[in-house]
């Protein structure tokens, strides 16, 4: 153990060596300090000692230089106010050549801005006057424009108010049209495109309007055909039918197929045309021919265009048949009985009907693919030799229809054939 005395009361006391220890280390430390900073205090006072010598050294170094550049700068500006002077008494001699030159240059310029300013002046009144021509000629050449486009904007409003006032009659003109007026214009057409035709393709047919009202009603137009002997190749009976845009009640195609087919009958012809405009909108209708004997027996529905072809179309069916109809009425004249004849001659007709229907549909598709597409051509090669070839074996039906097949089996009208050609 280690005895200490402390320096303030004077008493003493014991620590071990750990703690004596640490009290000397902390001493030491303390000493150490305060000698390390009296060594950086000495240090700082010899710093700023060399500074103030250095600064003192420099001051007297640069006061030197200084003097030194002062005497040159004194010989120096001595020197160029020597070289000064002479060189301003040159240029004072200079001067006063220069100025008498200026003075007759000055009256030199002054004559010719004289002339100068009398020359621009002539050209600037010139000028003057020539925009005062071209401002003129530009307020006639715009009141000139203007004039012409009031012109022809009243000329265009003239015109288009003419258009309004033709376009407001002609809907006037089409409110006031009844059903029925509308729907004689359609016959009008269908009237003047077949009397296109009827000196080159129909010489034989009768085409007139049916005035025959006895039954209570009556269609539109008749169309008869004959051959040179009179006997009847086809007979249609045609009903027009159209309506306004603008009329309230809108009509159906099918309205008017039972009182069409009434007319048919009541009238004797074979088959039935509606040509319509009605149900505008309708892909049914705007296919082509319509076939619509599924309600009513040889009946169709077409639209304007195709008024010729529904009528070139039955008159060279019903063609293949003519040989057939002359020796039927070469028979009915002859009051032959022809028991079981009908019969045979009906079977023969449901056959052609058939095969003409077939025909028609085929003829009907060959139409629809040429409008679609000119890609579909072949297709419509196709169709229309299916139907050429449904034609041709009606034809051939037709062909192979004889007198000696009609007779078959019925002993009256062979009978009466034999005795015919007994008489030949």
């Amino acid at each position: 153990m280690n005895e200490i005395i402390c320096p303030n009361c004077k008493k003493a006391f014991k620590v071990d060596e750990a703690g004596f220890a640490d009290i000397l280390k902390q001493v030491r430390d303390h000493q150490f300090e305060e000698e390390l900073k009296n060594r950086l205090d000495l240090a700082d006072k010899d710093k700023e000692s060399a500074v103030k010598l250095a600064e003192a050294n420099i001051k007297n170094d640069l006061q030197e230089q200084l003097n030194n550049k002062d005497k040159e700068l004194s010989e120096l500006k001595a020197q160029k106010e020597m070289e000064l002077s002479k060189k301003l008494a040159e240029k004072e001699t200079e001067i006063l050549q220069v100025k008498s030159k200026l003075e007759n240059a000055e009256v030199e310029k002054k004559l010719a801005v004289t002339e100068a300013t009398q020359k621009v002046e002539k050209e600037r009144d010139d000028l003057a006057n020539i925009v005062k021509i071209k401002d003129t000629e530009k307020q006639l050449l715009e009141k000139s424009i203007s004039e012409k486009y009031q012109a022809e904007l009243k000329e265009k409003d003239a015109i288009i108010k003419h258009k309004d006032e033709e376009i407001a009659l002609r809907k006037d003109m089409k409110l006031k049209l009844s059903t029925k007026m509308i729907g004689e214009t359609l016959e009008q057409h269908c009237e003047t495109e077949f009397n296109k035709l009827r000196a080159t393709a129909f010489q034989r047919a009768y085409f007139e309007k049916d005035n025959d009202s006895k039954s209570g009603s009556k269609g539109d137009f008749i169309y008869k055909e004959t051959d040179e002997v009179g006997n009847e190749i086809i007979s249609i009976m045609f009903e027009m039918k159209n309506e306004g845009d603008e009329t309230a009640a809108k009509k159906r195609n099918e309205d008017f197929l039972k009182e069409l087919d009434k007319d048919r009958n009541e009238k004797k012809c074979e088959y039935a045309v509606l040509v319509s405009l009605l149900e505008a909108e309708s892909e049914y209708y705007n296919s082509g021919i319509v076939d619509v004997s599924h309600k009513y027996p040889k009946m169709y529905v077409v639209r304007p265009q195709f008024f010729i072809p529904i009528i070139t179309l039955l008159r060279n069916a019903a063609m293949n048949s003519i040989q057939y109809k002359a020796e039927l009425a070469l028979i009915r004249n002859q009051n032959v009985d022809i028991t079981n004849f009908e019969e045979k001659i009906n079977t023969f007709k449901e056959g052609f009907a058939r095969n003409y229907e077939l025909a028609s549909r085929k003829f009907k598709t060959a139409i629809d693919e040429i409008d679609k597409t000119i890609d579909h051509l072949q297709k419509t090669k196709n169709a229309l030799l299916s139907s050429d070839n449904n034609l041709r074996l009606a034809n051939q039906k037709a062909e192979d229809l004889t007198i000696k097949k009609l007779t078959h089996g019925n002993p009256t009208m062979k009978a009466k054939f034999d005795e015919l050609n007994n008489e030949l």
